[in-house]
């Protein structure tokens, strides 16, 4: 769920102010995205929405910057390891269920056997999930969303996107969001303040977790922009295929000039 969810399914606001934050962030949006909106001078034929997606990734990254970085980080100065640790497993625990059903649709019976067994240990033995038994036992964890299953039955990822409040993307991993927001245990609590303090937790526990990867990609990246699209792009590639994706055509070159005979 993201930010603008979490505000427009909060009983305790009136439809049109939710309406009407909505509608601010949205132009926010607008204004940092029209503003990175200057010709790329070497597109990437896998973005093709460079220039948006860099104004979006700039206004992600400013929300970061302002509000959730600040507070992950003081939730894991604060919040004592092992604590963390079992929040974590918590919602990994719940994770793995969808991750279950998408190993199922993609036909791998010892990834959905695997899947549905941590579910099983460390929900019992493993106090609700707090405490990951099931890696103890060497049982892997194999996660998988639905963008995951589509493209392992051959559908392809389209461009590369970048979604407000969300982060990097592809164009058929955001069109599968729509079932990965269903398939979240967490978006079926009924209880709306319990599930908006869970989704709200889950950010922050998720967002300390990368702290330190964030802090090497600012000191190493010259841009990172590029540098978070392309490692983006080739984790989910080597997901699609296992490890082991077939070699990229090479598009060819628009400013190469034919020989003539």
């Amino acid at each position: 769920m993201t930010l603008v969810q979490m505000i427009a399914t909060s009983r305790r606001a009136h439809p049109l102010a939710c309406r009407d934050r909505v509608l601010r962030m949205g132009l926010v949006v607008v204004v940092f995205a029209l503003q990175a909106c200057a010709t790329v001078a070497n597109p990437d034929r896998r973005d093709p929405m460079e220039s948006w997606n860099r104004g979006v990734f700039s206004f992600n990254d400013t929300v970061d910057a302002a509000v959730i970085k600040p507070v992950a980080k003081t939730y894991r100065d604060v919040v004592p390891n092992w604590l963390r640790t079992g929040v974590g497993n918590f919602f990994s625990n719940l994770d793995d269920v969808w991750s279950g059903l998408n190993n199922a649709l993609q036909l791998r019976g010892l990834d959905t056997a695997d899947s549905f067994g941590r579910v099983a240990i460390n929900t019992t033995m493993g106090l609700g999930g707090l405490l990951d038994i099931a890696s103890e036992m060497g049982i892997e964890r194999h996660s998988a969303n639905f963008g995951l299953t589509m493209g392992r039955w051959g559908v392809g990822s389209g461009p590369f996107v970048v979604i407000p409040f969300w982060g990097s993307s592809t164009l058929r991993d955001t069109a599968a969001m729509v079932f990965d927001i269903k398939g979240n245990l967490v978006n079926r609590v009924d209880d709306v303040p319990r599930r908006d303090v869970l989704t709200i937790v889950n950010l922050i526990d998720t967002r300390a977790a990368y702290l330190k990867a964030g802090e090497v990609v600012e000191e190493a990246a010259l841009d990172r922009y590029s540098f978070t699209r392309d490692a983006f792009l080739q984790r989910r590639r080597n997901q699609v295929y296992d490890g082991n994706p077939p070699e990229e055509e090479e598009a060819p070159d628009p400013s190469a000039v034919p020989a003539t005979q």
